[in-house]
């Protein structure tokens, strides 16, 4: 099985005053490729750290950060960026979509930075629009559409890039039930689809079982993850 993610003891202390801060405590995490490994713990956990330790966002201060079989920990700034271009995808928990841009064009404008073909760029965000339900919503700009479709959106344009690696943070904190189930599923259907290793970070339990397996932060620490097949689903949730 081919772990296109994997944090290997990894540790990361923050300044704090005279001290530091133990945010992440020996952490480790393998997600297979084409698996969704849902996050869960209480705010000041430590999840955040790990999100941002796993998209390369921050050097750790001790461990390995293995993407698609790329040390990331011994890679240069310039490299790390580069590497974060080409095999991360982030889903953050605002879609901070650019009001003046149609859902087609904020997907667009990543693939223009990367150095993409217009005709190309174009044709892989309609077919990504396609997949995410929105096809008919291509040419609306983000006051023309509902939150659920917003991080839908935000969804396809994480992966425009075809990366490898998808994070997701807390991507149904602003959503009513039915639309957080079906973004829940909608990241499923990806990470399938797709065969990328995704993680989602999250404060509600209701839909983990909807995903592949869990691991619990606490004071920074993390449980092995488990597997959430012989989970039973949440009243209201079907598998």
């Amino acid at each position: 099985m081919t772990h296109a993610l994997s944090l290997l003891n990894v540790i990361l202390d923050y300044p704090d005053g005279d001290g530091t801060t133990k945010a992440l405590d020996r952490v480790d995490l393998k997600v297979p490729a084409g698996t969704l490994t849902s996050l869960a713990g209480p705010s000041g956990s430590g999840k955040s750290s790990l999100l941002a330790v796993a998209a390369t966002l921050i050097r750790p201060t001790a461990g390995v950060v293995l993407v698609d079989g790329v040390d990331a920990t011994a890679l240069s700034l310039k490299e790390s960026a580069e590497l974060r271009r080409q095999k991360v995808g982030i889903v953050f928990q605002q879609p901070n979509l650019l009001a003046s841009l149609t859902a087609l064009e904020q997907l667009q404008i990543g693939a223009h930075l990367r150095g993409e073909k217009p005709r190309d760029a174009r044709s892989r965000g309609l077919e990504l629009l396609d997949i995410v339900g929105l096809i008919d919503a291509a040419h609306r700009r983000p006051h023309q559409l509902s939150g659920g479709q917003r991080q839908r959106v935000n969804i396809a344009r994480a992966l425009m890039g075809s990366p490898r690696v998808l994070l997701v943070d807390e991507p149904t904190a602003a959503l009513d039930h039915e639309r957080s189930e079906a973004v829940v599923r909608l990241l499923v259907q990806v990470t399938r689809e797709f065969d990328v290793a995704t993680v989602m970070v999250t404060h509600e339990t209701e839909f983990i079982p909807l995903t592949d397996a869990v691991a619990t932060m606490r004071d920074g620490r993390l449980s092995a993850p488990r597997s959430t097949a012989t989970a039973d689903a949440p009243p209201g949730v079907r598998r």
